[in-house]
Parts: structure tokens; sequence; C-alpha cells
């Protein structure tokens, strides 16, 4: 590499203060971290991740924490305005306010959908409160024969949501019954360890009035787990107390984004906790802790 090669190559900033604890906040923070860079998270609310599950929602902050990040919870950033070595941050907490300085400030808070240039107004298409499209179960929208998918809709913004969407929007337009199960919509913070979750979190749960059994399995009880030195985080997994349906499965560790395809399946299939811990799961794998976790809803896991 030339030094003129080197010279272009972006700095890493000695601080940075990341704005939104949501999912990009902390996988864009968590990168930055480990290049060197001294991150501090700042959320508006009491917790990291709303809308996820809290328990593992807390046991991830704690996995970041021990990773360098900090976090400012229940702080609202205020202004911001250029100092002469960066960028200087009013945040405002229950214990006053202050200012602080950093090098870069990254907010990642608030998406909205991107409509522009669509047609939106020209058209005359309905839309909703928060600006999104509205659509009925065959993704048409209030023109006949104009569809909409993806984050210009309700709905989770994601794209393997969007990527669904649009392949049951055509199978419509040819006429056939088709569905979306957006219950059984994998959502995944890519950090590391990772987090990854399909259904119903406890508090959502609770706010359905639905009973739930729960059973978790942590991963320094794994064999692949320990062989691989990813001790952090575990499995919980949510059945119906009456039925023992899987109404949510959420996976904190190693590779999670690739385990909770195991558990979408599950819930696509309207599976039991029983079906996924009689089911065969070879070892050593991770997967073993998805089948623990199911086994430990009827108290029955095994290796702990």
């Amino acid at each position: 590499m030339s030094s003129t090669e080197a010279l272009s190559l972006p700095r890493v900033p000695g601080r940075m203060l990341v704005i939104g604890a949501g999912a990009v906040g902390l996988e864009l923070g968590s990168v930055w971290s480990r290049l060197g860079a001294e991150v501090t998270v700042v959320e508006i609310v009491d917790r990291i991740l709303p809308g996820m599950d809290r328990g593992m929602a807390t046991q991830l902050q704690r996995a970041l924490e021990r990773q360098g990040l900090a976090f400012r919870l229940e702080t609202e950033a205020r202004s911001a305005a250029r100092a002469e070595r960066g960028v200087r941050v009013t945040l405002a907490s229950k214990g006053g306010t202050a200012d602080v300085e950093v090098d870069v400030v990254l907010v990642a808070v608030g998406r909205r959908p991107y409509s522009d240039g669509l047609g939106v107004r020209e058209l005359g298409l309905a839309v909703d409160e928060r600006g999104r499209l509205a659509v009925n179960e065959r993704f048409e929208t209030s023109v006949p024969g104009v569809f909409a998918i993806g984050d210009v809709i309700a709905g989770p913004m994601l794209a393997h949501k969007a990527s669904e969407e649009g392949v049951i929007a055509v199978e419509c337009m040819a006429g056939q019954p088709a569905h979306v199960n957006y219950d059984a919509i994998p959502n995944i913070v890519y950090t590391w360890p990772e987090l990854a979750s399909v259904g119903l979190s406890e508090e959502e749960a609770a706010a359905r009035g639905l009973a739930v059994a729960i059973g978790t399995f942590p991963f320094v009880a794994n064999g692949r787990a320990r062989c691989m030195n990813e001790t952090d985080g575990g499995v919980k997994v949510l059945a119906d107390a009456r039925t023992d349906r899987i109404v949510g499965l959420h996976i904190l560790g190693p590779r999670a984004s690739d385990l909770i395809a195991e558990a979408a399946l599950a819930m696509e299939f309207d599976a039991s906790a029983e079906d996924v811990a009689r089911s065969v799961h070879a070892h050593p794998t991770l997967p073993e802790a998805v089948k623990e976790a199911a086994l430990a809803v009827g108290k029955r896991a095994i290796h702990i």
C-alpha cells in the first residue's frame, strides 16, 4: 500500500457518540469499538433494543459493556454543534444536562418509509398515519392494480420481510392464494454475540394476556460453544402454557443469525416445544442449545 493510499483510508475516531440503541446503532457502534474507537451509546428509554425481549437485550448490553462500549440510558441528545476538535453534544437525563465532546456523532434513530419519487400523490394512493402505503391482504393499494411491499408498508423494515412480500405479491397478482406469516419473521441484531429472535417476547406475551412456559439454556453449557470459546448468552423458548406451541424463541450467542432458522421453521409449522425437544440434534453443535431450551420448557434439560 502506498503512502497516498494509506492517507486516503478513513480514520478511526478516538471518541464516538452513537445516538440510538436500536439494531443499527449497536451494530455500527460495536464495529467501531472493535476498530479501536471509544464508543458511548445514548438511548432515550431505559433499555437497549426496545421491542426485543428485555432479558436477552440486557444480556447483550452486558456483553457489549465487557467489550468496552458504554451506555447512557434514559438520556436524550438535545443538541449538537461543531467544536474545535469535533462535536459538542448536550445530553439531558434525570440527573440534569451535560455537554460532552466527541470526534464523531452517529445518529441511528428513526426510520421512515422511502416513498419519494414513487408517484404516491400523483396516483392518489392512501397512506396511514405514519406515511406508509395502505394495502390489503393481497398487498394491493387503494388504487386497483398497484401493489406495494417492503419499507413503504406496515411491518418491520427488514430485507427478508420485503423479499418474501415480493414473492407473495406476485403470486397474488397471478390469482394464487398466498400470505405472509408475520409471527414467524426472524429479527437479527448483527453484533457479536448476535441476538436473533422470532415470535413474541416475554413482554409481548404478557401484553396479550398469554400465559407462557419458558425454557432457557446457556451456551456456557454447550460443548461446541465452549470449544469455540464463545459462551456468552443462551437460548430462550416461550411456549403457550396451555398448548405447548412455541410462540417465541430468542437466541443470544455465536451464529444466532443462523440458528434462528430452526425456530422460524418450527413456528411456521406450529411446532410445540416437545416437537423440538424430541428432534435429534447432532453433537457437538450449537443447535443442541435450542433442543435443550425446548427441553427446559418442561424442566427436562439434560446438560445443566
